[in-house]
């Protein structure tokens, strides 16, 4: 994998929970130097009263994963080389993506073990659990990320720019 290709993307998504508003969902497409290529974000999805009874413990993974991360993965046009997530409710977009999803541990303690069906990759105190038999495909790549930007900071571009678009 050339990690100087100019192709080489990740995606970055997360969820911002308004009280006032709602849950937005967020997805930010960068080059390996941490660059914006894309962004897309939701309008604003409310729970009501019935979803929360009738989803029970299943809500979260079906509104993160489901209803906004499949969603805002489907609208982009860039196929990064990885989807890179900051949530583990946000691990339900992986039967809606053929692309690797990497749940992002932000400090520490993040597993030490993996489970059996996922593989640790750190940079200094950032951890990122893969898929096992996905994890080889993106370690060039995400390693060039990493030199370039902490793995934790396109969230915070994300949910920075969710906070100043709901002031507009």
């Amino acid at each position: 994998m050339d990690t100087n290709d100019r192709s080489l993307t990740f995606g970055f998504l997360t969820t911002v929970d308004s009280p006032t508003h709602g849950v937005f969902g967020g997805y930010l497409v960068v080059d390996t130097t941490g660059r914006p290529l894309e962004f897309h974000c939701t309008t604003p999805v409310k729970v009501s009263r019935a979803q929360q009874i009738l989803y029970g413990a299943t809500l979260p993974g079906h509104l993160h994963g489901r209803q906004i991360g499949a969603n805002l993965l489907a609208e982009a046009t860039s196929r990064p080389v990885a989807v890179l997530i900051d949530a583990e409710t946000l691990l339900h977009v992986r039967p809606h993506t053929p692309l690797p999803v990497g749940l992002v541990h932000r400090s520490e303690p993040a597993p030490s073990t993996p489970r059996d069906d996922e593989a640790l990759v750190r940079f200094g105190t950032t951890v990122i659990s893969l898929p096992a038999d996905r994890h080889a495909d993106v370690i060039d790549g995400l390693t060039a990320l990493a030199g370039a930007v902490d793995l934790s900071e396109p969230f915070e571009r994300i949910r920075a720019a969710i906070d100043e678009a709901q002031r507009h």
